[in-house]
């Protein structure tokens, strides 16, 4: 199946939540609602005019959002001023996994990167999330530091 990965739309919002929900954790912090829960829009309005951030989405051939996720390009000054790409959010829809969307997403998020000037992508996945861990350390993700959250 041919997918296409491009730059999420204001009216991918509802499809995007949906993925974000299709689990056990999404479903206890996202609100599916149609029309969109305001805050939703506040944030994507966010990260479509920032230069450094990319809502990206996965669409199959009939044009329905199957995939999601979020790149955050990140100035830094260790490691001689390397930019960071920071992937986060990433779902594939329930009919696509096993399929090597993915893969192929992943793949395409880190030649974005890579075409930004990154020289490093990190991510971050919930412990609970085991076989999310496995897929990402297949792609050649280590878990090489400890990360903490502190919620506000």
């Amino acid at each position: 199946m041919i997918h296409t990965f491009r730059k999420a739309r204001e009216s991918d919002l509802i499809d995007i939540i949906r993925l974000l929900a299709d689990d056990d954790i999404g479903q206890g912090r996202e609100v599916v609602a149609n029309p969109v829960d305001g805050r939703y829009q506040t944030a994507f309005a966010a990260i479509d005019a920032d230069k450094n951030q990319l809502l990206a989405v996965a669409v199959d051939q009939k044009h329905h959002v199957v995939g999601c996720l979020q790149l955050s390009f990140i100035p830094g000054l260790s490691r001689t001023g390397t930019w960071r790409g920071q992937i986060e959010s990433v779902r594939i829809a329930r009919e696509a996994r096993g399929t090597g969307l993915g893969t192929e997403f992943i793949e395409w998020a880190v030649e974005t990167c890579r075409a930004r000037g990154c020289k490093l992508v990190q991510l971050t996945s919930d412990k609970s999330r085991a076989d999310s861990i496995r897929f990402y350390e297949k792609l050649g993700f280590t878990a090489s530091h400890e990360g903490l959250k502190r919620s506000l």
